[in-house]
């Protein structure tokens, strides 16, 4: 399909311009430069840096490592706290922290322990009971901790995905990963979405990691309005070329103007636009190069050639409006 397409477009522009017919002999090569907009550097392969999109699937790989020792464990929701008195044994307390990090003891009323080591706990407690107490000694045991890490444990081997759970980008760009809660991941790449989850797990403990995988991508989308076959919003997987967008929309009818194709992408708070001549590419022309598009730009493609910037404005500003875009542009925006 993509060939015939490339045929069709060929075809036209030899037909708009008899003199663009390439003059090339059977096996040789010409070799035909790719190009982008000039702030970008892009793969033409791969998207070597994905962005994470509503709508993706991130497989969250959870892995236990019941071998590494707590260097100083932290109290966590859910642990129970054994506090025992040397010579008051009747104000020994056992207590589960409560969801608000607190616990309640006698003489003192709530006390915050979450994220607490046991030898500062047992400090400040000795700390606040020598106001009523003379020379209290006390000691502090946790016989049952990382209750959520039990659970999370013992679900995990039970649950059809075994050590991993499927989370999905919200459309307001955020995750809710299990344990952890809320997370922004949107425009992160999967290397910042690592780096930044992974600790928030060993905050938990020092034997939580997890590695997190792009399960399932939502897609990127390129938009092809103008004259051409089946204009619309066509998803794409990496960057490609005009001609193989081209090719998506079923190709260009017969009165385009292929030397003046545009093209809109969005960069920061600006839009910036450039002119494309396919003509020269399907021509395989001295110069000639195969623009590269990238996720959400915008390519019309004109029935009439646009010989003026003022005309190229105008399109640009219906173009605006048809996306929904909420920027500005002026004659500065524009990169020709």
């Amino acid at each position: 399909m993509f060939l015939f397409c490339c045929a069709c477009l060929l075809a036209s522009s030899c037909a708009n311009n008899p003199a663009n017919i390439p003059q090339i002999a059977v096996g040789e090569e010409v070799v035909i430069e790719g190009k982008g907009f000039s702030f970008d550097k892009p793969s033409y392969n791969i998207f070597h840096q994905y962005r994470v999109s509503p709508g993706d699937k991130l497989d969250v790989l959870f892995e236990i490592r019941t071998w590494t020792v707590e260097e100083e464990y932290q109290v966590a929701l859910d642990d129970v706290l054994h506090i025992k008195f040397v010579s008051v044994p009747d104000l020994n307390e056992e207590q589960q922290v409560r969801p608000d990090g607190y616990i309640s003891l006698p003489y003192i009323g709530s006390y915050y322990v979450a994220g607490k080591t046991i030898n500062q706990i047992e400090k400040e407690l000795t700390d606040e009971y020598s106001k009523t107490l003379v020379n209290p000694e006390l000691y502090i045991t946790v016989p049952q901790y990382l209750t959520q890490l039990r659970e999370l444990k013992k679900d995990l081997h039970t649950a059809p995905r075994g050590l991993s759970r499927l989370v999905t980008v919200r459309p307001d760009g955020f995750v809710t990963f299990p344990m952890v809660g809320d997370v922004f991941v949107a425009n992160k790449t999967m290397s910042e979405v690592q780096e930044y989850v992974d600790p928030q797990y060993n905050k938990i403990s020092n034997s939580l990691h997890v590695t997190i995988f792009l399960e399932q991508h939502a897609g990127s989308m390129v938009y092809l309005l103008g004259v051409v076959e089946d204009p619309g919003a066509y998803k794409i997987t990496k960057p490609i070329s005009i001609l193989e967008a081209l090719a998506l929309a079923g190709g260009t009818k017969e009165d385009a103007e292929l030397d003046s194709i545009l093209v809109l992408r969005k960069m920061n708070k600006k839009i910036v636009g450039t002119r494309v001549d396919v003509a020269s590419s399907l021509a395989l022309d001295q110069g000639g190069y195969q623009f590269y598009l990238a996720p959400d730009d915008i390519v019309y493609v004109p029935r009439t050639q646009l010989s003026s910037k003022a005309l190229i404005m105008e399109q640009f500003r219906k173009l605006i409006l048809f996306r929904g875009w909420g920027v500005s542009l002026d004659t500065d925006d524009l990169d020709f």
